[in-house]
């Protein structure tokens, strides 16, 4: 599994310099979004690079230790935190644009981003929500209702049960006794 490339990684600098004047042009709160996306799976990514080469590195127990190796792992590992630092404040960067481009925006409730179908044409109304919603309590008031009842019948029928068992036990123990 190899990284993904950081901006600018592997381009000649005019290049980047382009691709940062398109991004210019195109920056959006959807973009901005998608750039902080990346950047989250690039934190993750790298997250678990961390774990990984820490996972793999010997405690110090008095074993001897090859210094070359160790120092190759912690240079890994310096660079993997120092990567995941600028990748934080990028995050911070996008977070922050994002915040910024939206303060303007008045909160649209959420039922009106949610397409529905009007049946037969006609408007939903609140009083067609209202006696679905007294519907719905009362169901459910009788099915609490019936759900007690039931419970009390399985007592009852537990109690019957249990006398039934008492009785044939004494009964098998008479019949054993006049043996």
């Amino acid at each position: 599994m190899s990284t993904p490339p950081l901006a600018g990684a592997g381009m000649p600098p005019g290049a980047f310099s382009g691709t940062q004047a398109q991004a210019a042009r195109e920056v959006n709160t959807a973009s901005l979004c998608r750039i902080g996306q990346e950047t989250v799976q690039d934190i993750v990514f790298r997250t678990m690079e961390i774990f990984q080469l820490l996972r793999n590195m010997q405690l110090p127990n008095g074993v001897t230790y090859h210094t070359a190796t160790y120092q190759d792992r912690l240079g890994k590992l310096q660079e993997h935190l120092r990567q995941l630092s600028i990748l934080f404040r990028k995050l911070r960067l996008v977070y922050d644009k994002c915040n910024e481009n939206c303060a303007g925006l008045d909160p649209v409730p959420i039922e009106q981003l949610i397409p529905y179908v009007e049946e037969d044409g006609s408007k939903h109304d609140d009083r067609g929500a209202a006696s679905q919603l007294r519907f719905a309590s009362e169901e459910r008031r009788e099915i609490l209702e019936v759900n007690k009842k039931l419970k009390q019948k399985n007592q009852q029928l537990k109690q019957i049960m249990d006398q039934l068992r008492n009785l044939i036990w004494d009964i098998n123990a008479m019949l054993a006794m006049r043996n």
